[in-house]
C-alpha cells in the first residue's frame, strides 16, 4: 500500500513523526492468546503501517501486556491506562490499533480516548483507514465504530445468556454440583454411587433432624469421629474427607440441591468502576428459576424448606424476631425460652457460682446495652429452674418408663450407625492400600533388584506404606477403642 493512499488529504504531518507511535495489542482472553494467533500476527503487521507512513523503526512502540484481558473496562488494562497517560502528555503521534474493540469496547472510555488525542493532535489509524480526532467527520465516524463495538459486545453476551436462559429453564443446564450428586452416562443427575458417600450425607441431614442445630450437627460429628467428604481439585474427581465444619454444614444445609431442586439465579454479580467484582445473594422470591423435583434428592422439599426455617429460627443476628432459641451449654433449663413479662424482650442468660455450681439469672438487658438504660429485670434463675423441674417430676407417669426405653434403642441405633460408617472408611482404606500394593508389586520398573527397588520403586513403595498407615489410623475410634469394645449402659 502505498503513502498517498495510507496519508489522504496530508493528515501525517512532519510535527506527528517527530512523536513516537503506539501499537496497542490485545486479545480478550488467554484462550484466544494461544489458539487465534492469525489475529495476533495481523495486529502485529500493523507495525509496517507505520514505517509506510515515515515513521522510524525505532520511535514505534508495541503496547501488548494487556493480552487476555476484556475491553469491557480499563481498571486492569495497565497497557492501555500507559497509553492514554502518554497521549495525555503530548509523547504520542499517532494510535494504532486493528480495529475499535482492541482499543476499548465502552464508549465512555473510548470517547475520553477520541478526546484527549483531539486535544493533543495524535492521529487514530485502524485496518480501514487513517483518522483525524480532531476533524468533525473523523470524529463522528470514529464515535459510529465505538458505539457499534460496544453494541457488538451486549448482543453478544445477549445471545449467550439467552441461550443459558432457555436449558435453564427446562432444567437441562449443566452445572457444578455438590458433593453426594453426579453426573451418569446419559448425562442425567443421581445420587453418588459411592455407598459411603450417601450414608454420610443421609447420616448428616438425619443428625440435623434430631439435633435441630447447624453447630449441634458438627459437634456430633466431631463426637462420632465421622468426616465429611468434598471435592478435591477441580476435575480431578477427588474426594477428601476431612472433619465437618460449621461453614460447611450451613452450605450443605441451605443447597436446594439436596432437595432434588433445580435452581438458576440465586445471586447477583456486578462490577464496580475499580474492576472489582462483587456477589450477593437473592432471597428466594427473586430466583430467577426454581425446579422442583428436577431429580434424585437426599431429603424432600418440604424437609428442606422446614430447616430453612428451622434455620432462621436459630439465627442469633435475628435474637428481636426470634420466638424461640436452640438449646446451648449450661445447666438452664430455659435458655432462649424466656421472654421479659414487662417489655417482650428475649431474655439473656447470666451464671454466677452459688454453692459450688453454676447458678442461672434470667437477665433482660436490651434497654440496657443499646439505650444505656437500668435493666428491666433480673430474676434469679434457680429459684424458676426449681419450681420447672418440680412440675416435671410431677407430671411424670408410669409411660415414661416406656419413653426412657424408645430413647434407649434410640441411642443403640445412633450408635450403630456411627459404627457402620466408621467401618465404611476402613473398608475404602483398606481397599485403597491393597491398590496401592498391587501397583507397587506390577510396576515394570519394580523388579527384586534392591538396586533397582531403591532407584525406581521408592515412590510406589511410600505410596503403599501411606495406604497401609491410613488402614490403621481409620481402625481407631476418636478414643483409641475398637467400635466392638463400646456398648451402651443399660439405664438403672
Amino acid at each position: 500500500m502505498s503513502i498517498n493512499v495510507l496519508n489522504s488529504n496530508g493528515k501525517v504531518t512532519a510535527e506527528h513523526l517527530k512523536k513516537t507511535a503506539y501499537l496497542y495489542i490485545r486479545q480478550s482472553t488467554l484462550r484466544q492468546v494461544f489458539e487465534n494467533t492469525e489475529s495476533t500476527q495481523r495486529q502485529y503487521a500493523l507495525r509496517q503501517r507505520a514505517v509506510v507512513l515515515g515513521w522510524p523503526t525505532e520511535r514505534i512502540e508495541i503496547i501488548d501486556c494487556d493480552q487476555g484481558q476484556s475491553g469491557a473496562s480499563t481498571g486492569e488494562r495497565e497497557g492501555f491506562q500507559k497509553l492514554v497517560a502518554e497521549v495525555g502528555l503530548g509523547k504520542a503521534g499517532i494510535v494504532m490499533g486493528l480495529e475499535v474493540s482492541r482499543l476499548a469496547r465502552n464508549c465512555a472510555d473510548w470517547h475520553r480516548l477520541l478526546e484527549i488525542c483531539a486535544l493533543s493532535g495524535t492521529l487514530i489509524l485502524d485496518e480501514d483507514g487513517l483518522y483525524d480526532p480532531a476533524h468533525f467527520n473523523d470524529r463522528l465516524l470514529l464515535g459510529l465504530k465505538g458505539t457499534m463495538s460496544e453494541a457488538e459486545l451486549h448482543v453478544l453476551k445477549a445471545r449467550l445468556r439467552g441461550g443459558i436462559l432457555s436449558k435453564a429453564q427446562r432444567g437441562e443446564l449443566k452445572m457444578p454440583l455438590p458433593v453426594g450428586l453426579v453426573y451418569d452416562p446419559l448425562q442425567r443427575i443421581v445420587l453418588d454411587p459411592d455407598k459411603q458417600v450417601r450414608n454420610t450425607l443421609r447420616h448428616f441431614f438425619e443428625t440435623f433432624r434430631r439435633t435441630g442445630a447447624g453447630w449441634a450437627t458438627v459437634q456430633a460429628f466431631a463426637k462420632e469421629g465421622l468426616k465429611f467428604p468434598r471435592h478435591g481439585q477441580a476435575g480431578s474427581g477427588q474426594l477428601i474427607w476431612e472433619p465437618l465444619r460449621h461453614s460447611k454444614a450451613l452450605d450443605t444445609l441451605h443447597n436446594p440441591r439436596y432437595a432434588g431442586a433445580f435452581c438458576f439465579g440465586k445471586s447477583r454479580t456486578w462490577k464496580d468502576p475499580q474492576g472489582r467484582w462483587h456477589c450477593v445473594n437473592l432471597p428466594r422470591e427473586q430466583w430467577a428459576i426454581l425446579i422442583k423435583d428436577a431429580h434424585p434428592g437426599y431429603i424432600s422439599w418440604e424437609e428442606f424448606e422446614e430447616n430453612q426455617k428451622r434455620l432462621q429460627h436459630n439465627q442469633q443476628a435475628r435474637a428481636i424476631e426470634r420466638q424461640s432459641g436452640p438449646p446451648r451449654e449450661g445447666p438452664a433449663l430455659l435458655q432462649g425460652l424466656v421472654i421479659c413479662g414487662k417489655c417482650g424482650r428475649r431474655m439473656t442468660l447470666r451464671y454466677h457460682q452459688r454453692g459450688g455450681r453454676l447458678s442461672p439469672d434470667y437477665v433482660c438487658q436490651k434497654q440496657c446495652v443499646e439505650e444505656c438504660r437500668p435493666l428491666c429485670q433480673n430474676v434469679p434463675g434457680g429459684v424458676v429452674d426449681d419450681a420447672l423441674s418440680a412440675l416435671i417430676v410431677d407430671s411424670i407417669s408410669p409411660l415414661a418408663l416406656e419413653v426412657a426405653l424408645n430413647v434407649q434403642q434410640q441411642l443403640q441405633e445412633r450408635l450403630a450407625e456411627a459404627d457402620r460408617l466408621r467401618r465404611q472408611v476402613v473398608e475404602r482404606a483398606q481397599y485403597e492400600a491393597e491398590q496401592a500394593r498391587i501397583r507397587y508389586m506390577r510396576s515394570p520398573t519394580t523388579g527384586w533388584s534392591p538396586t533397582r527397588w531403591r532407584r525406581s520403586g521408592t515412590i510406589s513403595f511410600d505410596n503403599w506404606n501411606k495406604r497401609t498407615r491410613s488402614t490403621k489410623n481409620n481402625a481407631k475410634t476418636p478414643s483409641g477403642q475398637s467400635p466392638k469394645s463400646r456398648r451402651l449402659k443399660s439405664w438403672s
